[in-house]
């Protein structure tokens, strides 16, 4: 297989995959609710010629090749977007208020699109199977999960994956990649909601009242410094308390606080570990000050830690097509292996072995990041992803038949 040949294939789609990205980005949908999103992609697979299957709620699979056996490699792309009001101030801006493709997932909607017609071209010349994974709800963790579950990994049997997610604000250039390497990764996520409950009073007669809003500061001070003083200065583990809600009057002390947060880390020990201590830190503090506290773990991501199985093949295929615009994710990190953001791929990483790059579509340093309401994915450089989707499975089959 050449990679210039497929790069060039890539390149003559380029307008068509552009199109997709920018139809995708005008109807930006949240969550598990893909109503335009799936009927768009599966109507363009349709023509295709592939013949899609529901996985799960809003998920879409297809497959293609298969004809020489051999193994199966999966490439997901996500497809939902933000509640994110648009100010980025292009001309096929959301059309919904409170809406918006803020993450890039429709332009790894439109990726997958175009790798699906580049595999479908080079179908025979396949030597195994590659699954293609279209998912919602990567940004509430519900899409990967739902998918894993509804057997997205069988029939046939995954034996690798790989992931793309473009970014901006990246210190790279736009069009370059990132690779991530064997035992790098992204943090697992636990949310975390805190009730303290308290009694609630005149604000002129504290002393008859049990503030809870008192107890919940010194809790967020508590668990702020869990970094500092519980684990290791070279483990990276993070707690964030987002949201604060109490009160409804500011001469009135409120009856109960709601506390919601994070953790993150790339260890389960030390995840385990985390949730433990929220869990007593919250209750005897509360109890401290007169009050009482529950914890309620709502949301949970594992973390995704590539393995060198198709990580390690991935740097050197990625080299093949695109030379030296491909990065080390090591490079972007520095000394730390383990990224903050959390991604649900997780789920499939840890099942079958996986990898993650990086795609860069925004100039060096661009001054608004992804989930940003002015960030800018710039999508003449689109078709690279396409590219790099469709070769990295090929080539990985090609290794392993």
């Amino acid at each position: 297989m050449n990679a210039q040949e497929l790069l060039k294939n890539a390149q003559a789609l380029q307008d068509e995959i552009q199109a997709n990205r920018r139809e995708l980005h005008r109807h930006p949908e949240l969550g598990l609710d893909m109503v335009f999103t799936k009927a768009f992609v599966v109507e363009k697979l349709k023509e295709m010629g592939y013949e899609p299957a529901d996985c799960g709620e809003g998920g879409v699979v297809v497959t293609v090749g298969g004809k020489k056996g051999g193994k199966c490699f999966l490439i997901r792309g996500d497809m939902d977007a933000l509640p994110v009001d648009e100010e980025s101030g292009v001309e096929y801006a959301s059309q919904t208020p409170g809406k918006m493709h803020a993450c890039g997932h429709d332009t790894h909607t439109a990726m997958m699109l175009g790798a699906a017609k580049l595999l479908k071209a080079m179908e025979d010349e396949l030597e195994g199977t590659v699954k293609l994974m279209f998912q919602p709800g990567e940004e509430t963790l519900q899409g990967a999960v739902a998918m894993v579950e509804a057997g997205v990994l069988e029939n046939p049997h995954v034996d690798a994956a790989m992931m793309i997610h473009s970014s901006t604000g990246l210190p790279i250039p736009k069009g370059m990649f990132l690779v991530m390497e064997g035992g790098y990764g992204s943090a697992s996520c636990d949310q975390y909601k805190i009730t303290v409950q308290g009694k609630g009073g005149h604000g002129a007669m504290p002393h008859l009242s049990i503030d809870p809003v008192t107890a919940a500061a010194h809790i967020h001070v508590a668990l702020a410094e869990l970094h500092s003083r519980e684990l290791e200065s070279t483990t990276f583990g993070v707690v964030t308390t987002g949201m604060v809600r109490a009160g409804v009057a500011p001469n009135v002390i409120a009856d109960t606080v709601e506390m919601e947060g994070t953790i993150r880390t790339g260890d389960e020990k030390v995840e385990e570990m985390l949730m433990r201590r929220v869990r007593e830190i919250a209750e005897n503090v509360a109890k401290a000050y007169r009050c009482e506290a529950t914890v309620e773990y709502t949301k949970h991501c594992p973390p995704m830690i590539a393995d060198d199985i198709v990580a390690a093949p991935a740097v050197g295929y990625m080299k093949e097509m695109f030379g030296e615009a491909v990065l080390p994710m090591s490079r972007l990190l520095g000394g730390n292996k383990i990224g903050g953001g959390s991604e649900d791929v997780a789920f499939v990483s840890s099942k079958v072995p996986a990898t993650s790059l990086g795609f860069s579509m925004s100039p060096a340093n661009s001054p608004y990041p992804q989930h940003h309401p002015k960030a800018v994915f710039e999508d003449d450089v689109i078709h690279r992803g396409s590219a790099a989707y469709a070769y990295v499975a090929a080539r990985w089959l090609e290794d392993h038949k």
